[in-house]
């Protein structure tokens, strides 16, 4: 197959750099500094928590910004919690809301009141007027195991949506051919994915200076400071430091330079996953 450098219109050597804003709609301070990273910083799309109190919020700010969403299961959270948008009772822990963890979810969801509340969040967000370029999962929970795999697979076909996507390498540990079956279903998907946890300035420069060809995600949690986030993450401050990075820090688009890097959106993805599939048809 040819490389997807050069279907996207580089050459087969090109380096090109996703840089993804995690958690828009998680609170009013993440809204606010994805915004700022991707009208006056160097990220070039984003991930909307359509459950989460400030996804409406984040709608209104929306000025037709490259934005997929982060499909939610998940409300990790010790005091700060929400739920799902659907009647979906399997998808609630004994505290009101989303389990907070990934085996949580997997030992209790009913895998049909999964796929019920994923595709309402998609078309909550496209009702939102939303311009939806992609899909991932928050903590991952639909990309490491197969069966709600299978349901993330569904949804970026049935949306026409490319796809966030495990690693090669970390696709042996999770056990099943993930990129095989995207790429049998027409479904695009960046070449190499940067796993890094919030507070990701050491991870992306790392994985600037090791930039192999072909495209790469890497990601963040920006966020202001504020005594909202303070009170519901207790990460903020890493949030506040992704934040800085992403829209103030000059060295991030110099590292780019050196890298000889081109950053891109995933809106390019899916044009070329649109295009590819009517030709196709």
């Amino acid at each position: 197959m040819t490389a997807l450098s050069e279907r996207l219109g580089y050459g087969p050597d090109a380096k090109l750099v996703i840089v993804n804003c995690d958690d828009l709609g998680s609170t009013r301070s993440a809204n606010v500094a994805v915004y700022e990273a991707l009208r006056h910083g160097v990220a070039t799309s984003a991930t909307l928590m359509v459950p989460c109190p400030w996804a409406r919020d984040a709608a209104a700010m929306y000025r037709g910004e490259d934005v997929g969403v982060h499909l939610t299961l998940n409300a990790e959270w010790e005091t700060y919690r929400w739920g799902p948008i659907t009647h979906s009772p399997s998808l609630l822990d004994g505290d009101g809301g989303f389990p907070r963890t990934i085996e949580d979810v997997w030992d209790h969801a009913d895998v049909e009141e999964v796929r019920k509340e994923c595709r309402a969040q998609i078309e909550r967000a496209i009702y939102w007027g939303f311009d939806v370029s992609h899909l991932d999962s928050h903590m991952g929970t639909l990309q490491l195991r197969a069966d709600f795999f299978d349901v993330y697979l569904e949804l970026a076909v049935d949306f026409r949506l490319p796809l966030r996507m495990v690693g090669a390498g970390a696709e042996r540990l999770v056990g099943f051919p993930a990129r095989r079956l995207a790429d049998e279903e027409g479904v695009v998907y960046p070449d190499h994915f940067v796993y890094t946890r919030v507070g990701s300035r050491r991870a992306i420069e790392k994985a600037l200076f090791d930039l192999r060809p072909g495209v790469t995600e890497v990601y963040v949690h920006p966020a202001v400071d504020t005594d909202e986030l303070r009170a519901s993450h207790p990460d903020w401050a890493s949030r506040v430091e992704d934040h800085a990075f992403v829209t103030r820090d000059p060295s991030l688009p110099d590292l780019v330079e050196r890298a000889g890097a081109t950053l891109i959106g995933y809106r390019e993805l899916r044009e070329l996953q649109r295009a590819e599939q009517r030709a196709v048809v």
